[in-house]
């Protein structure tokens, strides 16, 4: 049977709430594939992701502040950038767009 034909940008939510919205879009054995959006939203003061899975990640809309933790500066994304985050490297969402939203995708896969 086809798989059904669906739009990145469809559901998009207006406004800002206090969390991101996070969409699987594909799960399989060592593979993940997310929509996120941000809406204004930023990780909470002194919060640091630290995943056991890589992430490759591409802003698709919108802006975003990404912060490395062995970093002093945090990148500023635009739409098209991408970046590969290594298993366990400490990451933060530091900004995002208030007035509209960032759309995200992110692939998350089996560390080596």
């Amino acid at each position: 049977m086809p798989s059904a034909v669906a739009n990145l940008f469809a559901d998009l939510p207006a406004s800002s709430g206090e969390t991101e919205e996070f969409h699987d879009l594909l799960q399989r054995p060592g593979l993940r594939i997310e929509r996120i959006v941000s809406t204004g939203q930023c990780s909470p003061p002194d919060f640091w992701y630290d995943q056991a899975e890589g992430e490759w990640v591409v802003v698709l809309q919108g802006e975003a502040r990404l912060r490395f933790a062995d970093e002093a500066e945090s990148r500023h994304l635009r739409a098209g950038d991408y970046i590969d985050i290594a298993p366990h490297r400490r990451h933060r969402v530091e900004w995002t767009l208030p007035d509209s939203p960032t759309v995200w995708l992110a692939v998350f896969y089996a560390a080596p």
